[in-house]
């Protein structure tokens, strides 16, 4: 399969192009708008630039694949700064590229969206048939990138598929990839290097985490599964665990104690975030329906391989 991946040399898409190309049935390309850019996370892999402005630049990078799978956007604290260009970019490019990759003939369309266009205190079952309240910039625009392709699934022949992705977390494939806003990967990288893990708010919070093992595996099924079973392409990919934060920072020092030899501190703090202490189930039912596995012992797996990353990196 010739697979297109936007966000290919970024946190998730680095590690989802080493995973399918670790396999012999992806040819992949990665597109990105980045230059001389020296670390790249596969070797059989063929770079190409591309211009997000440009209709006929669009077509013609999405020319002869048989997938496109986008995954770059506007982080959410770029979004926050700039809704505007959050629109512009999450959403409106967005479009384009589907409808470039329709016009080109792409079978399949695969679009990462985020949980949290359910809303920003997530609590409860939330399913694929909870009703999308996104408090955020970055969460509204990331929706109007959901609604493009749903637009283009109903009017062509493309089957669209729209991942709505939780609380990522785990390794990047290298030091240059920013990924240290997000919470696990912050608390990681504190233990090491401070052996203390400082919470901005008490812990109460029941968040959702998925190891990125785990987010690549499902991209990858959903990418492979026959149109069939796809329903109509809207998929929760989450781990199946929800724990408090509390309880993964105390997770956290477990592995850092056992990988570096000391147990750092827990350090909760006094602030009560709007999430609250309520229980919280994302379902992925609907993922595993599809004959999907959620692998429970990715947690500890991907910890470790974070632990050791920033264990190894400079300052750890």
């Amino acid at each position: 399969m010739r697979v297109l991946l936007t966000g290919g040399l970024g946190y998730l898409g680095g590690r989802l192009a080493q995973s399918l190309a670790s396999t012999t049935n992806y040819e992949l390309t990665l597109a990105t708008r980045r230059h001389g850019q020296a670390s790249v996370p596969t070797s059989s892999a063929r770079i190409v630039s591309i211009d997000w402005t440009s209709d006929v630049a669009l077509e013609r990078t999405c020319e002869g694949m048989d997938a496109v799978v986008h995954l770059a956007g506007m982080s959410a604290a770029d979004c926050a700064r700039d809704p505007v260009a959050a629109l512009e970019f999450n959403g409106l490019a967005t479009a384009r590229l589907v409808r470039a990759a329709a016009q080109q003939g792409v079978a399949r369309f695969a679009y990462l969206s985020t949980a949290h266009v359910y809303g920003a205190a997530l609590s409860g079952r939330v399913d694929e048939l909870t009703c999308p309240q996104p408090r955020h910039s970055y969460a509204v625009s990331r929706l109007a990138g959901e609604d493009a392709v749903r637009l283009v699934r109903a009017g062509s022949a493309m089957q669209g598929i729209v991942m709505r992705l939780s609380n990522a977390f785990g390794a990047p494939v290298h030091l240059g990839v920013d990924c240290w806003s997000l919470v696990t990967n912050d608390l990681c990288r504190q233990a090491v290097s401070t052996r203390r893990e400082v919470l901005r708010s008490d812990g109460t919070q029941h968040r959702d985490f998925v190891p990125m093992s785990e987010a690549c595996r499902a991209i990858a099924h959903l990418l492979a599964l026959p149109a069939s079973r796809l329903g109509d392409g809207l998929f929760n990919v989450g781990g199946g665990w929800a724990p408090t934060m509390l309880e993964m920072a105390q997770l956290i020092a477990e592995r850092v104690a056992g990988t570096c030899g000391f147990h750092p501190q827990v350090v909760p703090g006094a602030a009560r975030d709007s999430i609250g202490a309520d229980r919280l189930e994302y379902s992925v039912a609907k993922l595993t329906a599809t004959g999907f596995e959620v692998r429970h012992d990715a947690v500890i797996e991907e910890l470790d391989r974070l632990v050791a990353f920033c264990a190894r990196s400079p300052g750890g």
